[in-house]
């Protein structure tokens, strides 16, 4: 599957990346979607200094970035949400297929759940780096180069976010969350 030429496995890792960024499916959507047209339209603009998928999730960040500004401008609610019937009886939500095991999937989706809750705590500066760097698994120089920061200031974001996230594991997890995350990793 390609949208406007973008390669099918990047455009699922934007959507991922929108959606860690914005904690919204259909900001995600929307992410890829506006993502995949500014990049249409700048390639010829695309010089190579670095990978196409750097550029890319450069353009995908900042239409992230646009999401989070006006979500904060305007309240938006999703339609997603269990919404209330004509009686005050709440709607119930699709659910998805479960796949072959329904109790992995059923935990597969839990964790998921709680890491994204998680990952939603940690500010959007420190959010994005850790994304990038641990989700999507670009390097320090990588991640520094595509935000205009420097190197320490990456690091140290890094650092933070690790150190957040963990804490909050241990809420969910208990003191067995602490091996669950490295503090440093080059």
């Amino acid at each position: 599957m390609r949208s406007l030429g973008i390669p099918a496995l990047q455009g699922g890792e934007v959507q991922r990346l929108g959606l860690s960024i914005t904690g919204n499916h259909q900001d995600a959507e929307d992410v890829l979607q506006e993502a995949s047209l500014k990049a249409y339209r700048a390639i010829a603009e695309f010089q190579g200094n670095s990978r196409f998928y750097t550029w890319l999730v450069r353009i995908s960040v900042n239409v992230a970035l646009g999401k989070l500004r006006k979500r904060a401008l305007w309240k938006e609610s999703s339609l997603d949400e269990p919404r209330e019937g004509e009686d005050d009886s709440y709607l119930p939500l699709e659910i998805e297929s479960w796949g072959d095991d329904p109790e992995k999937a059923c935990l597969h989706n839990e964790l998921q759940q709680i890491l994204a809750e998680v990952i939603q705590k940690l500010d959007p500066k420190s959010r994005i780096i850790f994304t990038l760097r641990d989700v999507e698994k670009l390097t320090i120089e990588e991640t520094a180069k595509l935000l205009g920061l420097s190197i320490p200031v990456v690091k140290t974001r890094l650092s933070r976010s690790r150190l957040k996230l963990r804490e909050e594991l241990t809420k969910y997890f208990g003191k067995d969350a602490r091996n669950a995350m490295p503090t440093s990793r080059r």
